[in-house]
């Protein structure tokens, strides 16, 4: 399977990309040079460069780098389904945030995009039955990111977490593909109930800065929760809801509000 993934590296696009754009790193910032080369030139595949980073980052005195890059290495040989949601969250991230405009750029400085990649490592400890060790990854991502997802959550692809400071995202949530959320945002229960007990997200859905969207409801696809809101009910496909407790103030203003990223309840 390595000498397969490393034959296949020149067609991967992003791949190729990303290394195009560290190969300009080096020569607009020698000093830089070392670190594109160890995270990402010195790798075959984004695969190899995802684990690299994973370990890194999240390498501690309590366990290795080593230990963790084996883990990782483990993770995307055996699930392809790694790889693609890497690329999906990674071109989700240079469409969607004006800040970004390289796919170098969340892969190396934005910690959302590594939260969100070393979680799924995490989902596939935890859905293989290394439930310990899953947990054990989600504490280091959330002491290194400030972001805190359970592995059994399941998220999709095309995720992107703007800034990702404060993100909580409980054991039995749903996300579905090509949500965007920003800052501080928390997909949490309302109690000390046990059980399906987290908040359901649908396909396309933009979630607002502060929001806090509590139990076990719905949210349909296509949505947009306005920043600060406290949903507790749910919520219409394609309808804007605002407010503490949330209610609907609206349509959703387009017909794929993650994409857009416009917040606004009254778009000109």
């Amino acid at each position: 399977m390595p000498e397969i993934k490393a034959r296949l590296a020149p067609f991967d696009p992003v791949w190729q990309r990303i290394c195009t754009e560290a190969q300009q790193v080096v020569q607009d910032e020698p000093l830089l040079g070392g670190v594109m080369h160890n995270n990402l030139l010195h790798h075959a595949t984004m695969e190899r460069a995802l684990a690299y980073r994973f370990a890194l980052k999240l390498s501690s005195a309590e366990i290795s780098e080593q230990i963790l890059r084996e883990i990782a290495d483990e993770a995307y040989a055996s699930a392809a389904s790694l790889g693609e949601a890497a690329r999906a969250d990674l071109v989700a991230v240079e469409e969607r945030d004006p800040a970004c405009n390289r796919f170098l750029q969340p892969v190396m400085y934005f910690k959302g995009y590594q939260a969100v990649q070393a979680y799924r490592v995490g989902h596939w400890l935890w859905t293989t039955g290394r439930r310990d060790m899953a947990l054990f990854v989600q504490m280091r991502v959330s002491e290194m990111f400030g972001v805190d997802i359970h592995p059994a959550a399941k998220l999709g692809k095309g995720i992107m977490i703007d800034h990702a400071h404060s993100i909580v995202i409980g054991e039995t949530a749903v996300v579905g593909d090509n949500v965007s959320m920003l800052h501080s945002v928390t997909l949490g229960g309302t109690g000390k109930e046990d059980g399906d007990r987290h908040p359901k997200i649908g396909d396309g859905v933009l979630i607002g800065a502060g929001a806090k969207v509590l139990g076990n409801i719905h949210v349909g696809a296509n949505s947009r929760i306005a920043a600060g809101s406290v949903v507790l009910n749910d919520v219409p496909r394609c309808k804007t809801v605002a407010g503490v407790p949330a209610k609907i103030v609206g349509e959703a203003g387009c017909n794929q509000p993650a994409l857009s990223m416009d917040h606004r309840l009254s778009p000109e």
